[in-house]
């Protein structure tokens, strides 16, 4: 596959996910939300508290996806493995870990204040998770690329 295609393919995956992001963010979470809250009205005080909370942490991942947009374009000018790569994600990778440390001290917050289940924050520790995995795979990737890149210019510089 040429880099110009792929880069048209990463580029299109980002824009499904931006679309996908936007109705789980905009329309998913505050039906369910609403749905709850009609099934359990003593909810009620919590409600826009844990609706602030969700769309916060959509908003790292939107940085990223733009951070992975530009790294698409690198790719489709033929710069796969360069230094501004390895620097955009490292990028990726604090915001992953940033995230992930936003989510799980949000719900510790939320649990203090009453407003969060313990159960919950059990099952938060699943999402903190695959947010701190992505941040070291992206973390691995970066170095990985660096190392990449500094091949590629010594090896530029001996032909």
């Amino acid at each position: 596959m040429k880099q110009k295609t792929l880069s048209g393919w990463l580029k299109g995956i980002l824009v499904i996910t931006g679309i996908c992001g936007l109705v789980v963010y905009l329309w998913i979470i505050p039906e369910i939300a609403d749905a709850l809250l009609q099934r359990a009205p003593e909810f009620e005080s919590a409600f826009l508290p844990w609706l602030i909370f969700l769309i916060l942490t959509g908003i790292p991942c939107y940085a990223a996806l733009g951070i992975l947009w530009k790294i698409a374009q690198n790719i489709g000018a033929n710069r796969s493995f360069c230094m501004q790569n390895a620097k955009l994600l490292k990028y990726i990778s604090v915001l992953a870990a940033a995230d992930a440390g936003f989510f799980f001290a949000g719900n510790i917050v939320l649990l203090l204040l009453d407003w969060n289940h313990p159960g919950i924050v059990l099952v938060s520790l699943c999402i903190v998770f695959i947010g701190v995995a992505l941040s070291a795979a992206a973390a691995l990737l970066s170095y990985l690329i660096q190392k990449a890149a500094d091949l590629q210019e010594q090896s530029d510089l001996t032909i």
